[in-house]
């Protein structure tokens, strides 16, 4: 028997709509990178992007548990001698919780160009309305 490898043109993909409010931004960053991923289908094929659209509504109300909020840090460089940027991710979720969320997830899909096509995919929102309502997105529930 064969395996099943997956084709980049065969792949059907379904839209979620995740509500962030209230639960860790880290529990839902990792599920939604599941399925931006696809791992969650019987059809994964590690070098394809089988995955699927995800919408997340009110990201301004993610949590973080315990002291992160203040000691947890956003960092980055600008390449040069001294150049680390720290910010407290109290101020990133007041500012830019999309943000906050799109790097998450960033950070937990792979490298390279198939990452970047899967990240495509994530689309985050402040508020409880998106633009995507013509997708017939379906409400999904996270585990966490």
């Amino acid at each position: 028997m064969k395996s099943y490898l997956a084709k980049k043109n065969e792949v059907e993909r379904k839209w979620y709509v995740v509500d962030a409010a209230g639960k860790p931004l880290g529990r839902v960053a990792s599920q939604v990178a599941t399925i931006l991923r696809g791992k969650h289908k019987p059809v994964f094929t590690p070098n394809v992007d089988t995955g699927d659209f995800v919408i997340i509504i009110n990201a301004e109300k993610v949590v973080l548990t315990g002291k992160k909020l203040d000691q947890k840090m956003m960092r980055h460089h600008s390449l040069y001698p001294g150049g680390l940027k720290e910010t407290p991710y109290r101020e990133v979720l007041a500012k830019k919780p999309e943000f906050a969320f799109h790097e998450a997830v960033r950070r937990m899909l792979p490298d390279g160009p198939l990452g970047r096509d899967m990240l495509k995919k994530l689309k985050v929102y402040r508020g409880a309305e998106h633009n995507h309502e013509a997708q017939k997105p379906e409400v999904l529930e996270l585990k966490y």
